[in-house]
């Protein structure tokens, strides 16, 4: 099935349906999407990061989730497949996704479904309507980067805290220099590092920054050494995000690095620990920020938009993280793989 599942568009697959060898799923992902050319033209990827991502979904064994999710992030000139980070966007498509192939039973006018990322082990619930015991895509909720309307699913997030790095704060400080930059390395269910945008000589409102790739390239890659990822030269993450003042009514305006395309959002699991990161003290964009009262939506602004986010601590310890996004079915049908070559 395709579903757009936030601001990203993937293609959404029963793990019963895919070879149980990792190397073969991922050679038939690539052959199916299309990877590696620049256009995808020979599949049914869309030329773009943002458009050519897989969700793999199965019933879970785990007795606080209803289904696993596995996010693969598919190359698009090259042919990677990777799953070392999560994608809070196509986790939008997963609990409709789940209730169309009858994995989870519809509940009443709204359904909530415990979905746990495999990717990081930790758990969110989505809830979203199914009046008549059906999933329905039709409503008046826009977010940013998406025409139109359609119906409000509720992301909440549980055990985002540290989820790829062991920590909150993967370097045990507020506050790094890497390259005579001052960055806060964050992970809250999304490894981010944060910078000043005005420290890369950017003012955080172009629509093209691909000057500042290799100056980002050599900032993620020191970073990943300290936040305990190791080399991440081939590695989606970490995500790199500049920060500058507000000018749209939000909390801060972000551009994001995906990780070295600007991405044309912000991605949901990025926002929320880039929104995180400003709730700290001595952390790299506080002082930029306007920050809204405890347990108020902190508006992100990105290339698109603004994308607003729940977050609450309690010390430096994450208490609750949740967000509003929306998706739609888009195709459901057989998809023809390439033939091996």
């Amino acid at each position: 099935m395709l579903l757009r599942g936030g601001t990203s568009k993937g293609a959404y697959f029963l793990a019963e349906d895919l070879p149980a060898d990792p190397a073969e799923r991922d050679d038939l992902l690539l052959r199916a999407m299309g990877t590696p050319d620049p256009r995808q033209i020979d599949g049914i990827g869309g030329a773009h990061p943002l458009t050519s991502k897989v969700a793999v979904v199965s019933p879970s064994a785990d007795g606080a989730a209803d289904v696993d999710y596995l996010f693969l992030q598919l190359g698009v000139e090259e042919p990677t497949v990777s799953d070392r980070q999560n994608c809070g966007n196509l986790l939008a498509g997963v609990g409709p996704f789940a209730v169309e192939r009858g994995l989870v039973p519809a509940g009443g006018d709204r359904t909530s479904v415990r979905i746990r990322m495999l990717n990081s082990g930790s758990v969110a619930t989505a809830t979203f309507p199914t009046p008549g015991g059906a999933v329905d895509y039709d409503g008046g909720t826009a977010i940013s980067g998406v025409p139109g309307t359609a119906a409000r699913i509720d992301l909440d997030f549980a055990g985002t805290e540290g989820s790829s790095c062991g920590a909150l704060l993967p370097t045990g400080r507020p506050r790094d220099l890497i390259d005579g930059i001052e960055v806060t390395c964050v992970d809250n269910g999304m490894p981010v590092v944060v910078a000043a945008a005005s420290d890369l000589g950017a003012t955080g409102y172009e629509t093209d920054l691909s000057r500042l790739r290799d100056r980002i390239q050599s900032l993620r890659l020191a970073a990943g050494e300290l936040m305990g990822l190791g080399d991440v030269a081939a590695a989606p993450v970490p995500k790199t995000t500049l920060v500058a003042p507000p000018r749209a009514g939000g909390m801060i305006c972000t551009r994001t690095f995906i990780p070295l395309r600007m991405h044309t959002s912000i991605g949901v699991l990025g926002a929320v620990s880039v929104a995180t990161a400003l709730l700290l003290d001595g952390a790299v964009g506080r002082d930029l920020a306007e920050v809204p009262p405890p347990g108020a939506p902190m508006g992100i602004e990105h290339p698109a938009g603004r994308l607003d986010v729940v977050v609450e601590l309690d010390g430096t310890s994450v208490r609750r993280a949740s967000i509003v996004r929306t998706a739609r079915k888009l195709f459901d049908g057989t998809v023809f793989p390439r033939s091996i070559r």
